[in-house]
């Protein structure tokens, strides 16, 4: 066995024909082994970049499968009879076409099957065959590092879309919760989008399971501002439109076989008077509706008989300042005032009389109480 320059001896032009890089040329010759009966053994090292179709559509679970076409670049198949080494008579498929024993294993990806195979291809031009073999290498993803960081959170992070309708409307949280899921969802997606080759001809289902539930995020934003719209509305901001009553009050109980609440009992409460304690009903004692100054007036005087009068009476929401003009013997407490003797007659219809200034703030005060619990009361009666 002679060792002997490769330069020295005829080789074949064996290429790549799905070169990616342009180089079809071995960079190192190294010397090839001449045996006694004419056999030349050659065996070049040399890196090959070829171009693959990659299809992400069950991206991280996809499988890859990238074809090497070996073949002379000039010789036709009379002159090279190109054969694989461990080929079988009439066989044109190897099973295992590449020896993986010195194969590194890869990080990324899982090699599952190199088979090989003899073509055999004619031309219009030519009656000769051209001969090329094409090694088959399929790959498989190792898919936990995505499941990990790409999948998991994103399904978790979907997830929460459902606690933003569980969320309680007075905590003020619901919008600003939905707007951070989906700003998550933007991020994984644009993550997704810098993993996938660029040049992928469909969009893997991950990609679209994100833009849905995007959507579906999109959808609940818009649902939950509805919502807190109707929840904050209240008898004394907005009026609920006559079909808003039709619709809600009238035929939707009828469709759903629904039935109005029953009114409950009036119900007594002990109420603490100056003169000891008194037994009312509760929806007097909590706010009924008098409709003018003078009947607060009248009330309390029924209830109240010890509180003293100063002056005349006037209008709510008025100064409390005695009128330069006013007397001053009315601004003194008559003796009917005084603890101990009989109250004065109600001032007859027209009668302006004048309190001091915390009673009268106080009476103005439960006047705006009890207007407010009215109102209250006759929108959820409406409802």
């Amino acid at each position: 066995m002679l060792h002997v320059p490769s330069d020295h001896i005829w080789r074949p032009d064996i290429v790549l024909y799905n070169n990616a890089d342009g180089n079809f040329e071995v960079t190192l010759s190294t010397k090839a082994q001449l045996n006694y009966t004419g056999r030349i053994q050659w065996k070049p090292p040399a890196i090959y970049k070829s171009s693959c179709e990659i299809d992400v559509e069950y991206f991280p679970f996809d499988e890859q499968t990238c074809l090497m076409k070996f073949g002379s670049w000039t010789y036709d198949g009379f002159k090279v009879d190109l054969r694989h080494v461990d080929e079988v008579p009439n066989q044109s498929l190897v099973e295992i076409g590449i020896d993986l024993t010195e194969f590194y294993l890869s990080v990324e990806w899982d090699i599952l099957e190199v088979p090989a195979v003899r073509h055999e291809k004619y031309y219009t031009c030519c009656e000769q065959p051209y001969i090329d073999i094409t090694f088959n290498i399929s790959m498989r993803r190792k898919t936990l590092f995505y499941t990990v960081n790409l999948i998991i959170p994103c399904m978790g992070i979907s997830f929460l879309t459902v606690l933003v309708f569980y969320l309680p409307s007075d905590s003020g949280e619901k919008v600003a919760l939905s707007i951070s899921i989906l700003l998550s969802l933007t991020v994984f997606f644009l993550l997704l989008a810098e993993i996938i080759p660029p040049a992928s001809l469909v969009v893997p289902l991950l990609g679209k399971y994100l833009l849905f539930t995007m959507v579906l995020v999109t959808l609940s934003i818009c649902v939950t501002v509805v919502v807190l719209n109707v929840h904050f509305r209240s008898s004394a901001t907005h009026r609920m439109a006559p079909w808003v009553k039709r619709v809600f009050l009238r035929a939707l109980p009828k469709i759903l076989r629904m039935r109005r609440p029953v009114q409950d009992p009036p119900v007594k409460v002990l109420v603490r008077t100056c003169n000891g304690t008194e037994l009312r009903d509760a929806s007097s004692s909590q706010g009924s509706p008098r409709g003018s100054f003078e009947a607060a007036f009248e009330e309390l005087q029924q209830h109240e008989p010890a509180c003293k009068l100063h002056g005349t009476l006037r209008p709510p929401r008025q100064s409390t300042r005695v009128a330069a003009d006013a007397d001053p013997e009315d601004a003194a407490p008559s003796p009917g005032n005084l603890p101990g003797r009989p109250s004065p007659p109600p001032p007859a219809p027209g009668m302006r009389l004048h309190f001091c200034p915390d009673l009268q703030r106080a009476l103005e005060s439960v006047h705006f109480i009890a207007d407010h619990t009215r109102r209250y009361e006759e929108h959820i009666e409406g409802i």
